[in-house]
């Protein structure tokens, strides 16, 4: 792929080197090639990213005449709109969001796989309906009636359950299993280990015997566009109704999302978080690594709750409601502001000091 395709699809100003030159990947800025890309933030990582062998350089907005006096002194150039030709005959490109230019290349730069077909160990069930593209490696299986759409792949031992709909373009990695009533969206990935819409963990206890009966699990699990799905991660069905992930949602590895739950648009799930049944989360919102939600709770849009947080069953998380500006982090259980909590450490750290030896209160 050229530079200037990729110019014209992610956006950007080159102004160095030439449009034509032929990009074959991304790379770190120690190991890039002539024809690989790299990407710097700021004035220093931009100085090392400069002196490398990689033939692109993505700079954020601005930097290219800070970082070469000779690309800063081609005033005509950049009237005429013709790119300087400095750095060596490297070519540097400017981007208001270096990282995310870079990151978006790369995908554009990622060789797509070749469509292999049905392998002939896999099994698959009667009505299944496949899409134009469609993969499905060794011993996995397909149930009745399911349907995956053009481009989608299966991997080997991968259980895609009776009834299953599968958009296109997705990608389900070994070993993970979708359970019936279980829908996705396009271009979504499903790591290894993953299990989607299984039973949730939902019972009712006999006050006489003390013996529990399952509350029925018979609702679906609806995953939409543009979701990842991280390594052993688990998404329950619906009780009654639905379990829904909303679109560009990013889960990490070992993430369980419990029976009957809302996590909304582009929300970022990190490895260990727990979240129980019927609980909200709103678009947008962080959910660091360990963090435990009761059952019932409302996680309102933006919300970051940072490692290790717990919020109580039936309790709202906002913004507002704790009044915080938004991108605050909260921390703790009950999860409050950070600064909050670093407060009250403080206090009972003096506290401590306070006391006497061997004295008790």
């Amino acid at each position: 792929m050229t530079l200037g395709e990729l110019i014209e699809a992610l956006g950007g100003k080159v102004v160095a080197g030439g449009q034509e030159r032929l990009v074959n990947g991304v790379n770190s800025v120690e190991l890039a090639g002539a024809a690989e890309l790299v990407f710097a933030e700021d004035a220093a990582s931009a100085a090392k990213a400069l002196a490398s062998e990689a033939g692109v350089v993505v700079l954020r907005s601005g930097t290219g005449a800070l970082c070469s006096p000779t690309l800063g002194s081609d005033e005509t150039a950049a009237k005429d709109g013709a790119p300087s030709n400095s750095w060596q005959g490297k070519c540097v490109v400017e981007a208001e969001q270096p990282r995310l230019w870079f990151a978006r290349a790369a995908k554009m730069l990622k060789p797509a796989l070749p469509a292999t077909g049905v392998h002939p160990t896999a099994v698959v069930g009667a009505n299944v309906k496949l899409g134009e593209g469609v993969s499905i490696g060794p011993c996995a299986a397909v149930g009745e009636n399911a349907h995956i759409g053009a481009g989608t792949r299966i991997e080997a031992g991968a259980v895609i359950g009776e009834g299953v709909r599968i958009g296109e373009n997705c990608r389900i990695y070994p070993r993970a299993v979708l359970y019936p009533g279980t829908t996705l969206g396009n271009w979504v990935i499903v790591h290894a280990g993953a299990v989607l819409g299984a039973d949730g963990f939902g019972y009712v206890r006999d006050e006489k015997s003390g013996a529990y009966t399952q509350f029925p699990q018979q609702g679906t699990l609806l995953i939409e566009d543009d979701v990842e799905i991280g390594a052993n991660s688990t998404i329950d069905r619906g009780a009654l109704k639905q379990t829904r992930i909303g679109r560009g949602t990013k889960f990490d590895n070992l993430v369980h999302v419990g029976h009957n739950c809302e996590i909304g648009e582009d929300v970022i799930l990190v490895a260990g978080v727990g979240i129980s049944g019927s609980c909200t989360v709103g678009n947008g919102a962080v959910i660091a690594g360990q963090v435990g939600i009761g059952d019932h709770a409302h996680i309102g849009p933006g919300v970051i709750l940072g490692g290790q947080a717990g919020v109580l069953s039936g309790k709202t998380v906002t913004n507002e409601g704790l009044g915080v500006k938004p991108g605050t982090v909260l921390w703790g259980t009950p999860a409050r502001p950070l600064t909050q909590v670093l407060r009250e450490i403080a206090v009972v750290a003096r506290l401590a000091k306070r006391q006497k030896p061997g004295t008790r209160d």
